[in-house]
């Protein structure tokens, strides 16, 4: 009898990270206070720095809790406190020092920051309509544009993945920051990614020039069901 042969078999691909490549988990930060007309809120570096609202505590507690199971290298923020009070939970857990990168921070909004943006797309002002009919910011006036915006985004991400390469880092920036991000990884429209929860994880890997997005608005554990217990990210 001739010898029995077993046929090669193809199993379907697993991702793992890329050597040198860097992994992002981009987590949008707690909802913050509410914005009132008569109490317009704080600036830094022109944009609006609210606090976190009591919500936004929570979420930042729960956010710790997920996120302290995986094997996180370093922490970033913005420089607007919503997201150092949202990394702060999980900086206690890891004993890690949260770096600042301004880079990360949220869109400009020109004449309408301090929390009027807000207010104006909750009336429905008609600016903001052909915001997001347009699909550009610098519908409002004096607010950053697409392309600027995007610019700033890529270098700050560049910069951060060049100095962590095999390693996994949890970045705590902004809703339009994170909707810009996936728009460029993805080549969609540029507000088609713009509505991440308060508190949600997108996950992103960058190497080299590719960009691959692993999840986006993942908020598990932001449900009463989360468990500890649920299997880690990666």
């Amino acid at each position: 009898m001739g010898r029995v042969t077993t046929p090669t078999e193809y199993r379907q691909f697993r991702f793992t990270l890329p050597p040198g490549a860097t992994e992002f988990l981009l987590v949008r930060h707690g909802e913050s206070a509410p914005a009132r007309a008569d109490q317009p809120f704080p600036l830094v570096d022109g944009r609006a720095d609210p606090p976190l609202a009591p919500e936004g505590e929570q979420q930042a507690e729960l956010v710790g809790e997920r996120l302290a199971a995986e094997e996180i290298d370093t922490i970033y923020v913005t420089s607007l406190r919503r997201t150092h009070q949202t990394a702060a939970p999980l900086a206690k857990r890891l004993e890690l020092t949260p770096s600042v990168e301004p880079g990360m921070s949220e869109i400009m909004l020109g004449e309408w920051e301090g929390g009027l943006f807000r207010i104006k797309v909750a009336e429905g002002h008609e600016t903001a309509v052909r915001m997001f009919a347009e699909q550009r910011w610098d519908v409002i006036p004096g607010a950053e544009s697409t392309e600027a915006f995007g610019d700033r985004i890529r270098d700050a991400l560049v910069r951060i993945a060049a100095a962590h390469r095999d390693q996994r880092v949890a970045l705590f920036t902004h809703g339009g920051v994170i909707g810009q991000v996936v728009a460029m990884a993805t080549g969609s429209q540029p507000f088609a990614f713009i509505d991440a929860d308060n508190g949600s994880i997108t996950q992103l890997v960058i190497h080299g020039d590719r960009w691959i997005i692993r999840r986006f608005n993942d908020t598990a554990h932001l449900h009463p069901r989360f468990s500890m217990r649920a299997e880690p990210l990666t």
